[in-house]
């Protein structure tokens, strides 16, 4: 019988390759529940060709034309980020790929653990924002995690098989961006277009701002920390302009293991969604022959003053990156509508932080309260409105 399988975020750039291997692997693999924010038109082609279950549209302003297309095709239908997060509850999946971006990842992970579904987790968010609940949740639950981000998926991969207590670093690679080679005084000029031009990837808007800001490198080393339950101190980020080292584990004895591959996420969606088994692939595999050097440098945090975020967040805990996220997420967005210049997504960000409440100790009622504060506070200070979340 085929693996049922859930995806939120079914329209964005992993959910539509979470698809692709679905439909490569049918007698592995079913694909019965789809959640998207807005884009009601692809959700309505994709449950046509997948027909899941249950369809679900996050903008309840795009519902009606959901339940038109797709109730004479018998597939249910619902709306709301509140339906989304109870869909994980349903027993007809076993297995959720949380494809959504930032902090609307949060509450319908946390209700997959609660319900003891396996996770995908592509939504590096969840960990950012409330890494330390999410791993106590986790702790209480039969749920198993497996990351679907690339470099995560790596360091997963390098330490099967390995004793935990012998990692001397984990080692998270970075692309460096659009702007690895601009100056400083270059980097204060650049405009939304030159930023969402990823010299590696394809990926959604908001993920592309964020590797050219460093600021997804950041978030990275968080959600490693709690992933892997190692001190922040032996996480470390390098910029391998190549993308083909995924990201590396040191041990204690000085051996370094790394995880290589072409940039394509579809290698650890099928490690992901077979729960670390290794499905065959049709793509061109990787020939080293092709590249005539790896190269590996330290990122610059005076050019990408976000990566100190990680370790501010980290040493200060509470709902500091709570915080970061949100703040970033408003930024991001005036960014990309001209409000605000690039140096001023960092800033937006520091002046949260500073006009926040600190929460040491945040419960899930704290999260949402921090998320929602600063949320209104960046939108104040950048003149760029959200549909909160």
């Amino acid at each position: 019988m085929p693996h049922n399988i859930a995806i939120l975020g079914s329209t964005g750039s992993i959910g539509t390759q979470t698809l692709d291997v679905i439909s490569r692997f049918p007698e592995r693999f079913k694909a019965t529940v789809l959640a998207a924010g807005s884009n009601v038109e692809q959700l309505i082609e994709q449950a046509i060709r997948f027909r899941p279950s249950l369809a679900i549209i996050a903008d309840e302003s795009k519902y009606e034309r959901l339940r038109e297309a797709l109730s004479p095709l018998g597939i249910e239908t619902a709306a709301g980020s509140a339906a989304m997060a109870d869909a994980m509850e349903r027993p007809d999946f076993d297995t959720v790929v949380t494809a959504t971006v930032g902090y609307s990842g949060l509450l319908p992970t946390i209700r997959a653990i609660r319900a003891g579904k396996q996770i995908a987790l592509a939504n590096k968010e969840t960990l950012v924002v409330a890494g330390e609940l999410v791993t106590r949740l986790l702790a209480e639950s039969p749920t198993r995690v497996i990351p679907v981000d690339s470099e995560h998926s790596a360091i997963y991969q390098c330490l099967v098989g390995e004793d935990n207590s012998t990692v001397s670093k984990l080692i998270i690679t970075a692309s460096g961006g659009p702007f690895r080679t601009f100056t400083r005084e270059q980097i204060a000029d650049v405009t939304p277009a030159q930023a969402l031009h990823h010299p590696r990837w394809n990926m959604g808007a908001k993920i592309t701002i964020d590797s050219a800001t460093m600021l997804n490198k950041a978030f990275e080393i968080i959600e490693a920390r709690w992933l892997f339950d190692i001190t922040p101190d032996r996480i470390e980020a390098v910029v391998h302009p190549q993308s083909i080292v995924h990201s590396m584990v040191e041990f204690i004895d000085g051996a370094v293991k790394a995880q290589l591959g072409i940039p394509d996420m579809r290698l650890p969606i099928r490690y992901a969604l077979g729960d670390a088994t290794r499905l065959p692939s049709s793509e061109r595999p990787l020939s080293l022959s092709d590249y005539a050097q790896l190269t590996f440098e330290k990122p610059d945090p005076e050019k990408f003053p976000c990566l100190t975020l990680a370790p501010y967040a980290l040493n200060r805990g509470g709902n500091a990156a709570c915080i970061i996220n949100a703040a970033n997420e408003v930024a991001v967005r005036a960014f990309l509508e001209e409000k605000i210049s690039f140096p001023q997504i960092y800033t937006t960000i520091t002046d949260a932080l500073a006009a926040i409440p600190f929460v040491n100790t945040p419960t899930l009622d704290d999260y949402v309260a921090t998320h929602r504060a600063a949320i209104a506070f960046s939108e104040e200070k950048t003149g760029c409105k959200m549909k909160l979340r």
